[in-house]
């Protein structure tokens, strides 16, 4: 089974397991319409027709990050030592400007190309396979770019917000973006799993723990009772701010 068909399994499944509501229902104390005035404007409200279907997947994500996930990563980071935890983020991250440079150059911005190429060229041998990030250190900074940002720039609108399983705040436009990502990698193939169908699972799972134990982010810890639809927001218009740039 191929990524983009894992991915979107794991999707429809747990879509169809949030519209039967099997995620028990532990509802906030307060949300944010509790406070609301009667026609008072929302200025920053975001289209969530599915609010129930993504509350349920958020909770679904809180459980399973808490008694899955983070164990896993917690155990990573015990055993691995900091020097080789920085040594995996710059290998998966070097692999990684292959969706960078593709969209890059989709969006027709020559400069956040050249220097994508740059770096994957920099870092692949005098980083010896990305290993160590010199790029960076000679002004070359990262450039972060997904098919959800091209989509964007050419005036895809975000669509109704989605909590996805694992992967947490998302909307329509992001989701098809994420799905195109994982099926361009999975056809370049650019590790060769192809041939080295034993490696393709680890490398997934390293990648998951890697992308997670970066993420300071930890559910139900940002102190306010209207987190679900601070995340929303704070989303929304992060994904607005990347896709202008």
């Amino acid at each position: 089974m191929t990524r983009i068909h894992i991915l979107l399994l794991m999707i429809v499944i747990a879509l169809l397991a949030g519209c039967a509501q099997t995620v028990p229902a532990q509802r906030a104390k307060y949300t944010l319409s509790d406070f609301e005035k009667p026609g008072a404007e929302r200025p920053l409200e975001v289209y969530d027709p599915i609010a129930s279907v993504n509350k349920g997947l958020y909770r679904f994500n809180y459980n399973f990050d808490r008694f899955l996930f983070l164990p896993v990563v917690n155990t990573y980071e015990f055993i691995m030592p900091n020097y080789v935890e920085k040594r995996v983020s710059n290998f998966l991250d070097n692999i990684g400007e292959f969706s960078n440079f593709t969209n890059a150059a989709l969006q027709l911005k020559p400069k956040s190309a050249g220097i994508t190429l740059s770096r994957f060229v920099i870092n692949s041998t005098v980083g010896i396979a990305g290993l160590w990030d010199p790029a960076s250190h000679w002004k070359l900074q990262r450039q972060d770019e997904d098919f959800g940002q091209t989509l964007g720039r050419y005036g895809t609108g975000g669509g109704p917000y989605i909590v996805l399983p694992v992967f947490g705040p998302s909307n329509l436009r992001d989701t098809v973006g994420l799905v195109g990502d994982t099926a361009a990698f999975s056809a370049v193939d650019p590790l060769n799993f192809e041939h080295n169908e034993g490696w393709e699972y680890p490398y997934l799972g390293l990648d998951a723990v890697d992308t997670r134990h970066r993420q300071p982010f930890r559910y139900y810890k940002s102190g306010s009772p209207f987190e679900y639809e601070l995340v929303k927001v704070l989303y929304t218009e992060k994904r607005k701010l990347q896709i202008v740039k």
